[in-house]
């Protein structure tokens, strides 16, 4: 059973003096900066991400609320944001019937390339162990790519590997939709 738990962040790049990292609900005017961080992360997984379907996600968010978005800022001393979003991540409330348990569920994580090794991943990890703690949610559950190692060993430090294989079972054309 994978548990999320706080770690301190002793390996990550030290931050110039005055400056930390937030991670924040992402806000309804962040539309092309989750949109970017978005697209990097399905470039990484080589998954075509059409405007349309970005567009869908966004509705998620923010209209139907099906899914969370949180988005890593860096934040100065004076609680400045000097820049754009950095990090994203997609959560949801996923159901255990057997554990009789409501947890959360990570779909999607990802850091933009020149901010990793800062942080960033850690300090999302730490604000999705307290949105979990303030839910009541007992643990949080995501998956990664087998050859994904980056993000494993970034993961093990958070994190306890399950012993679960994923499938997807392909449903008919047309299914889900509305």
């Amino acid at each position: 059973m994978a548990s999320v738990r706080a770690v301190a962040d002793d390996k990550a790049r030290q931050l110039p003096p005055g400056h930390r990292w937030s991670v924040r609900p992402v806000r309804l005017d962040e539309f092309e900066p989750w949109s970017a961080l978005f697209r990097g992360y399905a470039d990484f997984y080589r998954w075509d991400l059409p405007d349309t379907q970005r567009q869908q996600i966004w509705s998620w968010i923010h209209e139907e609320h099906l899914i969370e978005a949180f988005v890593a800022v860096e934040v100065d001393g004076s609680g400045v944001e000097p820049g754009p979003p950095v990090g994203l991540a997609h959560v949801r409330t996923w159901v255990r019937p057997l554990r009789g348990s409501v947890n959360g569920y990570l779909d999607d994580l990802f850091v933009a390339p020149d901010a990793r090794g800062s942080g960033v991943v850690d300090a999302i990890f730490r604000e999705l162990h307290q949105v979990a703690a303030a839910r009541g949610w007992p643990l949080i559950r995501w998956t990664t790519a087998v050859d994904n190692r980056r993000a494993q060993h970034a993961y093990d430090r958070h994190a306890s590997r399950t012993a679960w294989v994923t499938y997807d079972m392909d449903t008919p054309p047309g299914a889900g939709t509305a």
